[in-house]
């Protein structure tokens, strides 16, 4: 019986007693990314921000096809009305349904806002990763790039590029997109400085790899915190310049629809039809509360240092 015991004792030990004298339980670890979504989850603002997103990009991409109206259909005779059971948001000066605008806008300001931000996105990846990681005279110079790329407009180097080139919705993805990648750049060089001298990188190095599978499968992939929040603050800066193009009457051109095109003609008859410039800007400035608010959790999940609260 004594041997059978201890052989029990030493094959089960007993849990280690915390220090409140309760039996501990072995903790189980968690990832990086496993502890950046807890804290992400824990963020009330963050939670809403990506919820009102998703709400805003589902119903911008189907709300069109639910509605009786078309967004290109005008009633001259009907004309501007105010919002009623028949039109919720009301109608135009043409005739036209602004929630069904509202909404066919949507699509378009979204789809800017993502394409152009995917854009810049592997533009600015690739340009950071290759700067930061090659470094010497190489890095200088292309940073020098940047800083004189910096220097002009962004705004104003878009429109040389629409009036040259025509104001083709497709060249417009391209040309906001081709003007957002340089603070994307300085953010991955940034981080590539350091991530380029960790051992897994040095062990890749010796072990004979190339350089462009070091950069795209051991460099790119550990600097994608720094890059995830800032797409996701980059996609509202991108619509904002595209309701600023439209705006100046430089972005999406009639009778196709935009919030930033639909602000425009609200904010001429603002003072007759009020109706034409609130709901647009409403759900346009909640759109872009949302994304900032979901960009600031992603921000502060993926902060090393918020592992120490």
């Amino acid at each position: 019986m004594g041997n059978d015991r201890t052989t029990d004792v030493a094959t089960n030990p007993a849990p280690r007693a915390r220090a409140d004298g309760t039996a501990g339980v072995p903790e189980q670890g968690t990832s990086l990314w496993g502890d950046a979504l807890y804290r992400l989850r824990r963020n009330r603002l963050a939670r809403f921000g990506l919820a009102f997103s998703i709400l805003v990009t589902v119903v911008s991409f189907i709300g069109p096809y639910c509605t009786p109206y078309s967004y290109d259909a005008t009633d001259l005779v009907y004309g501007a009305q105010s919002p009623s059971p028949e039109h919720w948001c009301g109608t135009d000066t043409l005739g036209r349904d602004v929630l069904t605008r509202i909404l066919y806008g949507g699509r378009i300001s979204l789809t800017v806002g993502f394409l152009a931000t995917a854009v810049s996105l592997v533009i600015g990846v690739l340009y950071g990763a290759v700067s930061g990681y090659l470094g010497g005279k190489l890095d200088a110079v292309m940073m020098r790039a940047v800083d004189i790329l910096y220097a002009l407009p962004f705004t104003v180097f878009v429109i040389l590029l629409t009036v040259a080139f025509g104001q083709d919705l497709r060249l417009l993805f391209l040309a906001i997109g081709a003007v957002s990648w340089l603070t994307m750049a300085r953010i991955v060089r940034g981080q590539v400085l350091f991530v380029r001298r960790q051992e897994y990188v040095e062990a890749a190095v010796a072990l004979g790899l190339g350089t462009p599978r070091i950069i795209l499968r051991h460099v790119i992939p550990n600097v994608l915190g720094p890059v995830i929040v800032y797409a996701t603050l980059t996609v509202p800066a991108v619509m904002l310049l595209e309701a600023a193009l439209s705006f100046l009457g430089l972005g999406v051109q009639p009778p196709m629809s935009s919030w930033g095109v639909l602000i425009k003609e609200g904010a001429e008859k603002m003072d007759i039809y009020p109706w034409l410039l609130i709901w647009p800007a409403a759900v346009f400035s909640l759109t872009l509360f949302s994304l900032n608010f979901l960009g600031d959790g992603l921000r502060d999940a993926l902060d090393p240092q918020g592992a120490r609260d």
